[in-house]
């Protein structure tokens, strides 16, 4: 089976993400190592990043980052791009000092400048970041989209091509959204589209390259190209598609997490978490 878990907050100290994912039941996390909605943020204090590896070998476990939603690799704009370059080291560097294995990354909007040139942008990016600090030890994980708007990377051809054109392609991975990949046509709903979609996704990017799958139910239908998660069988993909791919025999031991609404109790991850062990295999 899987390694199941979740997004779980870091307020008071990344150490502090452990115990908050083991009352849910967590086998694997996700974390922000700073404020998603800055450019900037604090240095990691020594205390924080020794609690941290502390607690992580008390209660060992994959761990992955989600960058900051500021991020733009593809963007035009020669301000916002400098930013987010400067913002995605940073964050590489936070996830190398925690010993994070991978950062989420979305892969950008081209916002109207086009697909070949926001997806060349990308990757002269991630080789200019990658090179400025040859220390980083944590992967970038590009992760698919919806296709809302000029984003790129909802077509893992999409996501192909950045990672063959990224000179230290070693050093980038994916992250498969479920949602993101239903929004964006993949049809996750059934045995046949299942099978489909992870056959062309091991086919492109291949599966030694998949770090992280985000287990998201959809709000919207299918090719709607809308990014709006739900929970666990709540939603548009249905509850058959989480069976199979928590059992599928080639994601054994894959880390898959949660980040599906949390509701008014805050207790979302916990109730889909236990959904989740409770599926058998779908047929």
């Amino acid at each position: 089976m899987a390694l199941l878990g979740a997004h779980v907050s870091t307020a008071g100290g990344a150490a502090r993400a452990f115990d908050r994912g083991a009352e849910i039941g967590c086998e694997a996390l996700q974390i922000f190592v700073k404020s998603p909605n800055q450019w900037r943020a604090k240095a990691l204090a020594d205390a924080d990043v020794t609690a941290f590896h502390e607690a992580r070998a008390a209660a060992p476990q994959p761990v992955v980052a989600h960058a900051a939603y500021l991020i733009n690799l593809a963007s035009p704009k020669e301000d916002v791009l400098e930013k987010s370059k400067a913002a995605l080291l940073d964050e590489l560097q936070r996830c190398t000092a925690l010993g994070v294995d991978g950062l989420v990354l979305h892969p950008g909007a081209h916002l109207g400048s086009g697909e070949d040139a926001g997806i060349d942008r990308i990757a002269r990016s991630l080789d200019e970041v990658l090179a400025a600090d040859p220390t980083i030890t944590t992967k970038v994980l590009l992760e698919n989209t919806a296709g809302q708007g000029s984003t790129l990377g909802a077509k893992f051809s999409e996501l192909r091509r950045i990672i063959d054109l990224v000179d230290q392609e070693s050093k980038v991975g994916v992250c498969l959204d479920s949602c993101h990949a239903f929004a964006a046509g993949y049809d996750l709903s059934t045995a046949e589209g299942y099978r489909a979609t992870f056959d062309e996704f091991f086919e492109l990017i291949g599966p030694g390259r998949l770090g992280c799958i985000h287990l998201n139910d959809s709000k919207h239908p299918l090719g709607s190209r809308k990014d709006r998660h739900d929970n666990v069988g709540a939603g548009l993909i249905g509850l058959d598609f989480f069976g199979r791919v928590i059992h599928d025999p080639a994601l054994k031991g894959q880390s898959m997490v949660l980040e599906t609404p949390l509701g008014d109790d805050d207790l979302g991850h916990k109730r889909d978490l236990e959904a989740l062990r409770s599926l058998g295999v779908a047929a």
